[in-house]
């Protein structure tokens, strides 16, 4: 008989021992960000034009919607006829004058060598020098006209602006255009979620915030954060503009709507780790620690919610209270 009460106390210090060196968790209430679902669409930091630097008449269209081009990436030719009649007139003058600027070089050399001997006066070599100057600089002229046609023909390549997605196409081959008119507008590659939040929520909201895009409306299985940059300071059909910076959204449609959830507050929460619950039966399940032991109790679960102190977070909404002792499994 003693031998069993001596295994007894034996049993009795190794089952205490055991609770002591179970994992345990005191329960107390955390503060979580209150998240509200918002829609916002995927907007391009800016929108620019691909624009005509000359007039006529588009002859080459070489991208169309959708296309990635780079800064400077050739996107049209625009041609003029009027240009190529005024080049082919000045390469006519620019012959004569090069075979007037030729007869005066010979006249002048000629009446130098005359003048040197005796037969000339010196008049005349005078007269030869203005005619030979007179050529070459009406040479240099028109040399120089020629090359502001060449300029103009060169600028019908229109070039875009910067680099990005061709959002539409403003022409078509044959249309006529002025100098000025856009060929194409660009969405630069910089895209950001422009959220649309309703005013009661608007204080709450400020430039700092993370937001988070659910990955299902990703076409992923992980959620995406982002970082709200600007909101604006203007109230439109009842709702605040806000501009966020979200990683990935490079192949998105500009226009895309997203469901987007950022932080309407804050709110007192039960937040354990998921390690803590069990589920039998559907029904999920924590263990408390008791003066005499532990037992298991029923909980209702909440929505996932990481913090930074229990990364794997998970809300309780009822079944324990702050001060609970939890056993992990």
């Amino acid at each position: 008989m003693r031998l069993l009460g001596f295994l007894a106390v034996l049993a009795a210090v190794g089952l205490h021992a055991g609770l002591a060196a179970a994992e345990t968790l005191t329960v107390a209430e955390h503060p979580v960000a209150d998240e509200k679902a918002v829609f916002a669409t995927v907007e391009s930091i800016s929108v620019v034009p691909a624009r005509g630097r000359i007039g006529g008449i588009v002859v080459q269209l070489n991208v169309r919607e959708g296309d990635r081009v780079t800064a400077g990436q050739a996107i049209a030719t625009i041609g003029d006829e009027k240009l190529v009649l005024q080049m082919k007139a000045l390469d006519a003058q620019i012959e004569a004058l090069h075979a007037q600027a030729n007869q005066a070089q010979i006249d002048f050399t000629r009446i130098e060598g005359l003048v040197d001997r005796g037969t000339l006066p010196r008049v005349k070599l005078d007269e030869a020098r203005t005619t030979l100057n007179v050529a070459e600089n009406g040479l240099r002229a028109k040399t120089a006209d020629r090359a502001v046609i060449a300029q103009q023909l060169s600028e019908g390549q229109v070039l875009a602006p910067s680099g990005g997605r061709v959002l539409k196409k403003l022409v078509t081959v044959g249309s006529v255009t002025l100098p000025g008119d856009a060929i194409v507008t660009i969405a630069q590659q910089h895209f950001k979620l422009r959220l649309r939040v309703p005013e009661r929520h608007a204080r709450l909201l400020k430039a700092g915030d993370r937001i988070r895009v659910d990955g299902a409306e990703l076409g992923e299985e992980a959620s995406k954060w982002g970082v709200i940059d600007l909101v604006y300071p203007q109230i439109e059909e009842g709702r605040v503009i806000a501009d966020a910076s979200v990683e990935g959204l490079g192949e998105y449609f500009v226009g895309d709507r997203l469901r987007v959830w950022i932080p309407g507050g804050a709110r007192p929460a039960f937040v354990i780790p998921v390690g803590y619950v069990t589920t039998r039966f559907g029904i999920d399940y924590v263990r408390l620690r008791k003066a005499d032991g532990t037992v298991d109790v029923p909980v209702q679960r909440g929505r996932e919610l990481p913090t930074p102190t229990f990364p794997d977070g998970l809300e309780i909404l009822s079944g324990i209270l702050a001060g609970d002792q939890l056993v992990r499994p």
